[in-house]
């Protein structure tokens, strides 16, 4: 199996660092680009060329353009729709959850406290999307 090609938006430093980190720990060879807002996301996505990321892994509350926003835009356009979305959130409503699945992520997932969940939780989340693409909620 080729290498997964992740990508992460998110605005927090810290956040990114973590996840990078907590990736670098994981057995699965993987490639990480990171951006910090919305607009850098949408921006990346549109010169892509070649082959789209395997997974996003998308903050919801970022400057310039919003998660939501992104999401929104990546599900309505025919080139990008099939990009497999995970939300990564500090806090989740399930009525919220319910409407991101609807509008197309594969998986929420609530940023944990702990460094070692993260980790957990980005294995997890790259097995399930790995063997099944249906929408699903992990709201630990």
């Amino acid at each position: 199996m080729d290498r997964l090609q992740l990508l992460l938006a998110d605005d927090d430093e810290d956040d990114c660092l973590f996840f990078k980190e907590a990736l670098g720990e994981l057995t699965l060879a993987s490639q990480l680009t990171t951006v910090y807002n919305g607009e850098q996301l949408m921006q990346l996505l549109a010169k892509t060329t070649e082959k789209l990321p395997d997974v996003l892994f998308l903050d919801l509350n970022m400057p310039r353009k919003s998660g939501y926003e992104c999401l929104s835009e990546i599900k309505s356009d025919p080139k990008l729709k099939q990009l497999p979305v995970i939300i990564l959130s500090t806090s989740f409503e399930q009525a919220e959850v319910d409407r991101l699945c609807a509008n197309g992520a594969q998986l929420c997932i609530r940023k944990p406290a702990e460094y070692s969940q993260l980790k957990g939780l980005i294995q997890q989340a790259l097995t399930l999307l790995t063997q099944d693409s249906q929408p699903t909620t992990h709201t630990e």
